[in-house]
């Protein structure tokens, strides 16, 4: 959880794995994956599903969107002010617990650039 909290980015499973391998290299892949799904579960980690690739893990606890690039597979934080919400009423009898977009596209590196004229 602690190196998950010290992460900027959003790192995998083997990535996380690796990393805490470095620091202490008694630990296990096994607990390590266990530990994640643990955390995922008590709501202290959230997953972020990649469509095809390996899923990423996020310890940020503010609440935020994911924005994932289709091309090279990065994974941005977007701030949850910045996106609108349901209007009142609009879920009708709902109870709306949580809500969590994910944006997808090319990120800022892997966009094209437009010529200028």
């Amino acid at each position: 959880m602690a190196f998950l909290m010290e992460q900027a980015g959003h790192p995998t499973a083997a990535e996380i794995f690796e990393a805490v391998n470095r620091v202490d290299p008694r630990s296990s892949r096994a607990t390590i994956y266990n530990n994640l799904r643990d955390l995922v579960r008590a709501g202290l980690v959230r997953e972020v599903a990649m469509e095809g690739r390996a899923a990423r893990f996020d310890a940020r606890g503010m609440r935020h969107h994911h924005f994932i690039c289709d091309r090279c597979g990065n994974v941005e934080d977007v701030e949850w002010y910045k996106v609108p919400r349901p209007a009142a009423g609009s879920l009708g009898r709902r109870v709306l617990r949580e809500c969590e977009l994910i944006f997808r596209g090319l990120c800022a590196k892997c966009a094209p650039r437009r010529a200028s004229h």
